[in-house]
């Protein structure tokens, strides 16, 4: 009975302390004191990280892809989950957010209400953001239109959709540390800002273990497609043979060298890169040819 009791104990202290480590995080609001919010930045940012490609509706062109409604549906080996609405609609949007609660969500996949976001939203490319673009993306996000549509919950399976089980899952896998070590020439830096943060590339062009963490040590070097449909391709040095020249090209266009063209996700990728700065996309040409090969 003693040994029971002495187990029971140990096994409620090791909870807590599991429990408290990984508790979700918040930035302190201190850190955005004096931050102002730059419109025309948070429109480049907001193309950046491709917020309309998962959040306006399907097949939405112009300014309809400006209403972010949310309902996209993402297929995964853990379910399926559905884009949220971050319209500015009060009710059923983020109209009631604050930048900071945008910076939680984005840095540490923390939601107003302290509770874990589920990695499906990109918080562990995102985190790499800085608090200005975050803040200047908000600036923006607030003066698009708002959007009435509840959001459809998730539909995850057991014991994926206990959320407490998320804290472990950032323990394990949400870095803040970049890919690429300095020193970094000032074109490659750029470009990993963008590839490694708000463009998220790796999310869709990096393998996974078995609990969706990505593989670092296999940096874009592919991935199976989560919907099933063929796989993502390496865009390592080992694969791609294009030059700086031939990739801004693609970003620009949708044509390959071979005149082969961008489908699927990747072409609303590029409808986002190609509102980019050519020195912008450049830069993601120069960080990609400078990332280690793999095979």
């Amino acid at each position: 009975m003693k040994r029971l009791f002495v187990f029971l104990t140990v096994l409620a202290f090791a909870g807590t302390v599991t429990a408290y480590v990984t508790r979700p995080k918040m930035i302190d609001p201190a850190t955005l004191a004096g931050i102002t919010s730059d419109i025309a930045l948070g429109k480049q940012v907001f193309i950046e990280g491709g917020c309309a490609s998962c959040h306006s509706a399907p097949k939405a062109e112009g300014d309809e892809r400006l209403k972010l409604g949310g309902g996209r549906a993402f297929p995964s080996g853990f379910g399926t989950f559905y884009a949220p609405n971050i319209s500015p609609d009060t009710k059923t949007g983020i109209g009631s957010w604050s930048a900071i609660d945008l910076a939680n969500a984005m840095h540490y996949g923390t939601s107003p209400d302290n509770t874990h976001y589920y990695p499906v939203f990109p918080y562990g490319s995102f985190n790499k953001a800085s608090l200005k673009d975050i803040v200047s993306l908000y600036g923006y996000l607030m003066q698009l239109p708002a959007v009435q549509q509840q959001n459809r919950p998730h539909d995850v399976v057991f014991p994926y959709n206990i959320r407490a089980t998320l804290g472990v899952w950032k323990m394990l896998f949400l870095s803040h540390d970049p890919v690429l070590k300095d020193p970094l020439p000032p074109e490659v830096r750029r470009g990993q800002y963008l590839v490694e943060g708000l463009g998220h590339c790796a999310e869709c062009h990096t393998p996974r273990n078995f609990l969706g963490g990505l593989k670092r040590d296999r940096w874009l070097s592919g991935a199976p497609n989560p919907s099933g449909r063929g796989t993502i391709p390496n865009i390592t040095p080992a694969k791609l043979e294009w030059d700086k020249v031939d990739i801004v090209a693609y970003f620009t266009t949708g044509l390959t060298p071979e005149f082969d063209s961008a489908g699927g996700e990747m072409a609303e990728v590029i409808e986002n890169l190609s509102q980019l700065p050519k020195s912008d996309l450049m830069a993601i040409a120069a960080y990609l040819k400078a990332i280690p090969a793999v095979e």
